[in-house]
């Protein structure tokens, strides 16, 4: 099914999602997906890495959809209240909160551990106590590890390379676990190198297309790690966001208690990116003078090549990713450009 014609069944059924992290990049995606199609919509964040704004934006949005509903509760997935208190009358859960970044899981693992491994097990023991039907959560293409062979297939998973990959690699055990002795339906998904609208380009473990772009728009230097011939499946956040709902109402029984893989299925090194994003910044604003970038080190933790294969996905829940990497670049840029001036006009 193409997801117009997936999406227009969701928007006639209504349903109760809590979406975790809500306020974050990923979450505040979903939220908005959800209100379009008509849906009730809770959310759950601390701020520890989500912006006020975005809940702010989130209720403006709501108001767009008459019959679709949106509360936010303010809550923290270390606390195991918090969670109990979330998950009441939910039929679906999309848990997206957690500390992301490698870089910053390798300088301080037990703030990772505490909210990736202790947080998610808060979030699925709450929802199998209050019988929730189904658990989403967001996994990561970090657990593929030190296992070379590309495409990275599901089945085949090495050794975690940073304390964040351990995190997300016990998020699947747990999964696992609590399946096969409670009965809840858990579906996990491998992120790989997702970018959009409201990914944040500031901070030190800024991911690389937001970061790179709030660098070339205020025109300094941007720095990559290696040769730049590194490769990553960047996966634009439509794509994430059309899994996540896929998975969630999925009525094959084959489907559940399953990890997929959320990618495009194509590498982009990251020469390749730069030049992307320097010509498309370019036509966006002709007055842009964009710098060379500035080579270094490659950083602990990272791998060479990632390539996801995506056939599980297409397979069992209907996955086809609507959008590549340059249709979502254009859309980020544009976002990113309005985002920039707002922000100029606020500091003014």
């Amino acid at each position: 099914m193409s997801s117009e014609n997936f999406y227009a069944d969701l928007s006639k059924i209504k349903k109760t999602w809590l979406v975790t992290g809500c306020a974050g990049f990923i979450g505040t995606n979903l939220v908005k997906k959800l209100l379009e199609l008509n849906q009730n919509v809770v959310g759950l964040d601390n701020f520890s890495t989500g912006l006020k704004g975005n809940i702010e934006y989130l209720h403006s949005y709501k108001n767009k959809y008459s019959q679709a509903s949106f509360n936010f509760i303010e809550g923290d997935i270390r606390n195991v209240n918090d969670c109990q208190k979330s998950v009441q009358g939910m039929d679906y859960i999309l848990h997206q909160a957690a500390l992301g970044s490698v870089p910053r899981s390798i300088e301080d693992p037990i703030s990772s551990h505490n909210s990736n491994v202790t947080g998610f097990i808060n979030m699925i023991w709450a929802a199998k106590e209050a019988r929730v039907k189904r658990f989403v959560y967001a996994s990561s293409s970090s657990i593929y590890g030190d296992n070379p062979a590309l495409p990275k297939v599901e089945k085949n998973i090495g050794n975690p390379l940073s304390p964040y990959a351990a995190t997300k690699l016990m998020n699947e055990i747990y999964a696992q676990v609590f399946t096969k002795s409670y009965g809840i339906e858990t579906i996990g998904l491998r992120y790989f190198n997702v970018f959009g609208p409201h990914q944040q380009p500031d901070g030190p473990y800024a991911a690389v297309i937001p970061k790179w772009l709030g660098l070339m728009l205020e025109q300094k230097p941007i720095t990559i790690y290696g040769d730049g011939e590194t490769s990553r499946d960047f996966c634009f956040i439509n794509n994430v966001v059309q899994m996540n709902l896929r998975c969630a109402t999925t009525t094959n029984e084959n489907a559940v208690n399953q990890e997929y893989n959320v990618a495009f299925r194509r590498q982009t090194t990251l020469n390749q990116l730069f030049f992307m994003l320097k010509e498309m910044l370019g036509e966006a604003n002709k007055e842009l003078k964009i710098q060379d970038p500035i080579y270094q080190d490659f950083r602990s933790g990272d791998i060479k090549h990632s390539l996801a294969d995506i056939s599980k996905a297409n397979q069992l829940v209907g996955y086809e990713p609507t959008e590549d990497v340059e249709a979502g670049l254009r859309k980020s840029i544009k976002w990113y450009i309005d985002d920039y001036k707002i922000r100029q006009n606020a500091i003014s």
